[in-house]
């Protein structure tokens, strides 16, 4: 069976819809998705356009402004709907983990949409 298109992200994906929440063009959406992670996380610019294609053709994200070759985009309500969903499977699986391993407690809450 055919896994559905991100499904899961990577850190990657994941950090720039992240960081899309607020208007950005490419070369500062490299800066800061460095800045957010204390450099953990870098994404070079053919994985960016890459991933920002393949997000623009999915409608997570929308192109708000085009000056020559510098264009700038921001998150759609599906490209929230796709980050709030992987925040919840990244904290279910903490959950998990904390559960089996750390005592039994379920030290983070699953969004409730705010």
């Amino acid at each position: 069976m055919a896994r559905e298109k991100f499904q899961t992200l990577t850190e990657q994906m994941f950090y720039v819809l992240l960081c899309l929440r607020e208007e950005c063009c490419g070369m500062d959406l490299m800066t800061r998705i460095g800045e957010v992670t204390g450099g953990r996380v870098s994404v070079g610019p053919g994985t960016l356009y890459n991933l920002l294609d393949q997000f623009a053709a999915e409608g997570c994200i929308v192109e708000t402004k085009c000056e020559g070759r510098r264009r700038s985009y921001r998150l759609t309500l599906r490209g929230e709907e796709l980050l709030r969903g992987e925040m919840d499977r990244l904290t279910a699986q903490m959950n998990d983990y904390q559960r089996l391993l750390g005592g039994g407690e379920t030290p983070c809450k699953l969004s409730d949409g705010n």
